[in-house]
């Protein structure tokens, strides 16, 4: 099977898609920590630091899903090289590596978003317990 240019092209929408949204987490999340931390520093509520720690390792999820997602697309670039070069294997080769990383990229998405769900989770049973009082 050949491997044409219109192939790696494909990932470009998706990837542009998923940058924008995974900018938009990173932009939100480090905004959240940056009120915390100026909660933190009024109150010392060490409620507030558990959440910033935890978002810290939300934003260096984040970071890494956008790190591979970048470099998929990267790769993507370099297999149309190789393919209008006419070096076939080499592009099938890079192509797969592509579809690797944005695969790996996808994971680290669902891995922080059950942790931003597991801490809503905890937000809201304490909302919870301090209705039933």
């Amino acid at each position: 099977m050949d491997l044409t240019i219109q192939t790696p092209a494909l990932l470009f929408p998706a990837v542009s898609l998923l940058l924008i949204a995974y900018t938009n987490k990173f932009l939100a999340i480090a905004n959240l920590i940056r009120k915390l931390v100026t909660d933190y520093e009024k109150k010392k509520n060490r409620d507030l630091l558990q959440q910033i720690h935890s978002l810290r390792r939300r934003l260096w999820l984040i970071r890494w899903m956008q790190v591979f997602a970048v470099t998929s697309i990267l790769v993507c670039v370099i297999t149309m090289f190789f393919i209008y070069q006419g070096w076939q294997v080499g592009g099938k080769v890079l192509f797969a590596v592509s579809l690797v990383l944005m695969m790996a990229s996808l994971v680290i998405t669902i891995v922080e978003t059950i942790l931003s769900a597991g801490a809503l989770k905890l937000l809201l049973r304490d909302l919870e317990e301090k209705e039933k009082v």
